[in-house]
């Protein structure tokens, strides 16, 4: 029976593990291999709240340990990810033979450390995962971007930049202004007041989980026709479908 209560907590770990791994690749600059990591640990995250729930193995350690999870996972990786591409366009701060675009200097400071703005997505990613822990009204539903949603997001920018290589996606991508902007946005939404649904099935039934469904739909559809590029789109149809259904209900 102990062995029963403990295997959510395995999967949870996992996670972990895989978002270990990830870091590791992610602080080496190999962020198509990070993102690859983080994907395997998002994949036991969701499943670890699908086993507790059917083991009937809900738990307050479970809880925590999950947090702590994505704190590395969805949390530490997208910040240092945000920050090895910030640091293509700005150059790294710690290095002085990164001069490509270091030398450029704003009343004497050093550009290039304008790519650690990259780690306000961990910070926000922090205060997401303590405050949800303590909000009673995020039981059945989100508010505010999960983080391994919000992961997804910045991680697909460099699945995109390595296999997706059309010149005007590479220079959206890596634009200054684009990456700085989408740190601010990703640190807003992960914290902003606003509803979205749950990916949680309770039944199947088509009435009651009609907005997962057609999400789901659109999803598949999106994927078959962008690839990677669809993870951007998903994530962003994710919160207006959430917006707009919330409205109309």
């Amino acid at each position: 029976m102990w062995i029963k209560k403990q295997i959510p907590n395995i999967i949870t770990l996992f996670n972990l593990f895989f978002g270990c791994i990830a870091v590791i690749f992610a602080v080496k600059g190999n962020l198509e291999l990070a993102a690859l990591f983080v994907g395997l640990g998002i994949f036991f995250d969701f499943f670890d709240g699908f086993a507790a729930r059917v083991l009937n193995a809900q738990s307050e350690l479970g809880l925590q340990l999950d947090s702590l999870a994505d704190m590395v996972t969805s949390g530490v990786v997208p910040g240092i990810a945000m920050y090895q591409m910030l640091t293509q366009v700005f150059g790294n701060p710690f290095y002085a033979e990164s001069t490509t675009a270091s030398d450029l200097s704003l009343l004497g400071i050093n550009m290039g450390y304008l790519s650690l703005l990259g780690l306000l997505i961990t910070l926000a990613s922090a205060y997401r995962l303590a405050k949800f822990n303590i909000d009673t009204r995020q039981t059945t539903s989100f508010i505010g971007l999960p983080t391994p949603a919000n992961t997804l997001l910045i991680m697909s920018l460099p699945l995109i930049l390595k296999f997706q290589q059309e010149p005007w996606i590479v220079e959206i991508i890596l634009n200054k202004w684009f990456l700085i902007g989408l740190t601010l946005i990703s640190c807003y939404l992960l914290n902003a007041e606003i509803p979205l649904f749950a990916l949680k099935f309770k039944t199947w039934g088509f009435a009651e989980n009609k907005v997962r469904y057609i999400f789901l739909l659109l999803a598949i559809v999106l994927i078959f026709l962008l690839k990677f590029l669809a993870i951007p789109c998903i994530i962003l149809l994710y919160v207006f479908m959430s917006l707009f259904f919330s409205k109309k209900g």
